[in-house]
């Protein structure tokens, strides 16, 4: 694996309920740099100065990734897992009243 890749990706929203996963480092930091100037805020600043540091190979890639996943639940971008949709889904199959 390489340094800068995430154990475990982060899973964001991406618009209209599609998701995307930003595998390490460099993805977040792109993800960060392209965010509206008009919407950082101390979060989107943090997580952006602890990629920056991550690609310098300053801190830890997991550091950053999870500076990156606090910005992202800060900002109602995290996708809810795959495993708890399909959960759901099986679910209201067994009982139409489950919603």
């Amino acid at each position: 694996m390489k340094p800068d890749m995430f154990r475990q990706p982060v899973s964001i929203l991406v618009g209209l309920g599609f998701s995307a996963k930003v595998r390490g480092v460099m993805d977040a930091y792109r993800y960060l740099s392209e965010w509206p100037a008009s919407s950082r805020d101390t979060a989107h600043s943090i997580a952006l100065k602890a990629c920056s540091a991550a690609l310098r190979g300053e801190i830890e890639a997991e550091t950053a990734r999870g500076l990156f996943a606090a910005f992202a639940e800060k900002h109602d971008l995290l996708a809810p897992e795959t495993n708890v949709i399909a959960a759901s889904h099986l679910r209201r199959d067994k009982d139409p009243h489950v919603l």
